[in-house]
């Protein structure tokens, strides 16, 4: 069984492997070696790896390095994908195990993966399963939030499940609307971007937000909410 950790800028996801199937997932704020020892209680784990946004905890690598296999993950890492990022030294790791999540689930396809979190990502592998890149713009509640801090009137509010009209009659609904609306038209507007551009172009949704967002998108999608901890599995596989 295979151990794979996803540290975001928002929460630390963990996740179990066997084979390709997830048999146990958990988000928290922080993972610490005790719930990591409740794991390898529970499971027998061979391998390991972690992918992070920000800083690593020392403890949490020398825990994995005692107990498990580690795969010490960089962009310097056997992948199998060929990048073609022209900085993949700046390349998040994350958008790395997010590409090779989506190749994975369309091998020998062109495939666009959209993932809504703190920021909303795109990243393209195409059908010879090359990472070409992708773009990269402020999340949800980081727009929110953006509006309240760098203004002196407008009032901080988040998302919510309340179908809006795309002309807002008051400052509140036009906050949501400019907000949660223009989201959603700038997704799909890249997506039709990729599908003139790419035939034949597969787009995966991922992220903490996709399942807000998913009802509200025009275009087909394949929801994956756990594809970078998929990518980071199949990173293991790939180098064992």
């Amino acid at each position: 069984m295979n151990l794979v950790i996803d540290i975001g800028n928002t929460l630390q996801k963990i996740a179990i492997f066997n084979n390709d199937e997830i048999i146990y997932a958990k988000s928290m704020p922080f993972i610490s070696n005790d719930i990591l020892l409740f794991i390898l209680k529970q499971f027998s784990i061979k391998f390991s790896i972690i992918s992070s946004v920000s800083e690593l905890s020392e403890q949490v690598v020398d825990f994995l390095n005692l107990n498990t296999k580690l795969i010490h993950y960089s962009y310097q890492t056997k992948l199998p994908i060929t990048i073609l990022y022209r900085s993949i030294e700046t390349l998040g790791l994350d958008r790395i195990a997010n590409a090779v999540g989506a190749a994975a689930l369309f091998p020998s396809k062109n495939v666009l993966a959209v993932q809504a979190g703190t920021c909303l990502v795109f990243d393209f592998v195409n059908e010879r399963s090359e990472y070409l890149g992708g773009s990269i713009s402020p999340g949800l509640r980081m727009r929110f939030e953006t509006l309240h801090e760098k203004t002196k009137n407008l009032p901080h509010l988040e998302e919510n499940d309340t179908l809006l009209p795309f002309l807002g009659t008051n400052t509140n609904e036009s906050v949501l609307s400019g907000v949660v609306i223009g989201m959603c038209h700038e997704i799909d507007g890249f997506i039709d971007d990729y599908k003139a551009n790419y035939e034949n172009t597969n787009v995966i949704f991922t992220g903490g937000d996709f399942a807000f967002f998913q009802k509200s998108i025009k275009n087909t999608i394949f929801a994956a909410p756990n594809l970078v901890l998929k990518g980071l599995n199949e990173i293991i596989k790939y180098n064992v």
